[in-house]
C-alpha cells in the first residue's frame, strides 16, 4: 500500500535565474555563518544537485548553525535529530500507536518527515538506527508496517559527524556513506573572520540572528530543475569518468568509487557551473567538486591510515595525474 502526497508545484527557472537566487541565498546565510563562503557554496551546490551532505568536523565550528540557516533562508521545514546510542529506528521514521479515542492504530510520523533534516552526530547511534535513514535518503520515502509513506519534497539530509571522538561511536558503513552526495569539512576560521564573528555578536546584543527567507520550497525545486539545462560536453564526461576510474586502479586505494560517484561528480559540476553563471560545464567545475564528491566513496589500504594519509589527499593527487581536456563550449559556439 502506498500513501499519496501532494507535489509542490514548481515554476520554470533558468540557470541564470538560479545563479541570481543562489547568490542571494549565500549572502543571507553568510550573515549568520561568517568566513566560510566556499563551504556554503558547496552546501548549496549539493542541495541544488538533489543530494544529501555530510559535514564532518570538530565541535563548535558551525555545522548546526549552517543547517538551520539554510533551512530558514530556503524556506524549508526543519527538524533536528540528536543521534545517541539508545536511539531507535522508530524514533527516526515514526511508529504506529494505539489511539484510545478511536480504537485504531494511528501512525505517528517521526522527525524524518520534514524538508531539511539535521542528523546531528550520526556516528553516535548504532547501525540499525543509521540504516533507518537509508530508504529515506535513497528513495524519499519510508516503509512502516507494509505501508510506504512519501516524504515531503524537497527532502534534504545534512548530517554531522565528529571525526576525533571514537569512544561510543559507530563508523558509518560504506552503503550509508555512499548515500551522501558530498562530504565537507568546515575548518577553523581565519583570525580576521573570527574577530568579525565576535564583533557581529557584540553589535546585535543578542544570541539569535534573524535571517530573511529568500526562496520557497517550490522555487528551490525549480532551481534544481534548471541544472538539467546545463550542457555537459562529451570531453567533460570522459574526463569525469577517467577521474572515477583511476580511483579503482590506484595502488593505494583498496575500493574505488562506484558509478554513483560518477553521477554525483557530473551533477555537482553542473551546480558549480550555475554558481559560476554558466550554462555549460568546464573541466575546472569537475575539479572544484571532485574531492568532496569522491573522497568519502573510496577505501584506502590499511597502511595509509598509519601514515596519516587521508582520502582527500589521495583524490587531490589524482586530479594532477589525469589529463585535463581543453574544451570550451562557449568558444566553440562563437566560431
Amino acid at each position: 500500500m502506498t500513501e499519496s502526497i501532494d507535489k509542490v508545484t514548481a515554476p520554470a527557472c533558468t540557470p541564470g535565474q538560479t545563479a541570481e537566487r543562489a547568490a542571494a541565498v549565500l549572502d543571507e546565510v553568510e550573515r549568520a555563518v561568517v568566513g566560510l563562503r566556499r563551504v556554503l557554496e558547496l552546501v548549496l551546490i549539493g542541495i541544488l544537485a538533489g543530494g544529501h551532505i555530510l559535514l564532518e568536523d570538530l565541535p563548535g565550528l558551525g555545522k548546526t548553525l549552517t543547517a538551520r540557516s539554510f533551512a530558514r533562508v530556503l524556506g524549508l521545514d526543519f527538524s533536528r535529530i540528536q543521534f545517541t546510542p539508545d536511539l531507535l529506528p522508530s524514533d527516526v521514521v515514526g511508529a504506529p500507536l494505539y489511539d484510545q479515542r478511536s480504537g485504531q492504530m494511528v501512525f505517528r510520523a517521526g522527525p524524518v518527515f520534514t524538508q531539511l533534516l539535521l542528523a546531528d552526530e550520526i556516528n553516535r547511534t548504532p547501525p540499525k538506527t543509521q540504516a533507518a535513514l537509508l530508504e529515506a535518503m535513497g528513495e524519499g520515502q519510508v516503509s512502516v508496517d507494509s505501508v510506504t509513506r512519501p516524504l515531503p519534497q524537497p527532502f534534504i539530509v545534512l548530517a554531522t559527524d565528529n571525526p576525533i571522538e571514537y569512544e561510543g561511536t559507530y563508523e558509518l558503513p560504506e552503503a550509508q556513506l555512499d548515500r551522501f552526495m558530498m562530504r565537507l569539512r568546515l575548518g577553523y576560521l581565519a583570525a580576521g573572520d573570527e574577530v568579525a564573528m565576535l564583533q557581529r555578536r557584540l553589535d546585535r546584543r543578542r544570541e539569535a540572528i534573524d535571517l530573511r527567507q529568500v526562496t520557497t520550497a517550490a522555487e528551490l525545486i525549480a532551481m534544481r530543475g534548471s541544472l538539467e539545462q546545463v550542457e555537459v560536453s562529451p570531453d567533460v564526461l570522459d574526463y569525469a569518468v577517467a577521474l572515477v576510474r583511476v580511483t579503482r586502479e590506484h595502488p593505494q586505494i583498496q575500493v574505488g568509487a562506484s558509478p554513483r560517484g560518477s553521477l554525483a561528480l557530473v551533477h555537482l559540476a553542473r551546480g558549480q557551473a550555475v554558481l559560476s553563471r554558466r550554462d555549460y560545464v568546464i573541466p575546472d567545475d569537475v575539479k572544484a567538486i571532485a574531492v568532496p564528491a569522491l573522497a568519502h566513496r573510496i577505501t584506502l589500504r590499511p597502511e595509509l591510515w598509519v601514515r596519516q594519509v587521508s582520502a582527500d589527499d589521495i583524490v587531490a593527487r589524482l586530479l594532477t595525474s589525469v589529463a585535463t581536456p581543453r574544451t570550451d563550449p562557449a568558444a566553440a559556439a562563437d566560431r
